[in-house]
C-alpha cells in the first residue's frame, strides 16, 4: 500500500499509523525539506512542489504509479475547495498495470 500525504497533520498521522515497510509521498508543502532529510524512514518521498493546489493531484498520483504500479493509493482528502482541510477524509486510488 502507499500512501499520499497532502497536509502536515495528514503527513503525522501516517507517519504514526503506516507499516515501516509501506511508501509514503507528500508534497513540498507538508514537510520542510530539512525535516524531510531528517526522517529516519527510507520510504517517504516528496514532491518537490506543493500539493495544496488540488489540481496537481492526478500528476503525483501519476508519478507515485511509475514507481508502484498496481497498488493502492491511499491520497488524504480535505474539504472540496483547495486547503480546506478542515474536513478531512483519506479515499483509496487503484493503480491499474
Amino acid at each position: 500500500m502507499v500512501f499520499l500525504a497532502i497536509t502536515p497533520a495528514g503527513l503525522a498521522d501516517v507517519l504514526r499509523t503506516a507499516k515501516a515497510d509501506e511508501a509514503i509521498w507528500c508534497g513540498s508543502d507538508a514537510i520542510a525539506e530539512a525535516d524531510y532529510e531528517a526522517l529516519d524512514r527510507p520510504n517517504v518521498s516528496r514532491f518537490i512542489y506543493e500539493l495544496g493546489d488540488r489540481e496537481l493531484i492526478p500528476d503525483a498520483i501519476g508519478t507515485i504509479e511509475e514507481h508502484h504500479p498496481g497498488q493502492t493509493v491511499w491520497v488524504e482528502a480535505c474539504g472540496a475547495v483547495a486547503n480546506d482541510c478542515s474536513e478531512k477524509d483519506v479515499f483509496p486510488v487503484r493503480l491499474r498495470r
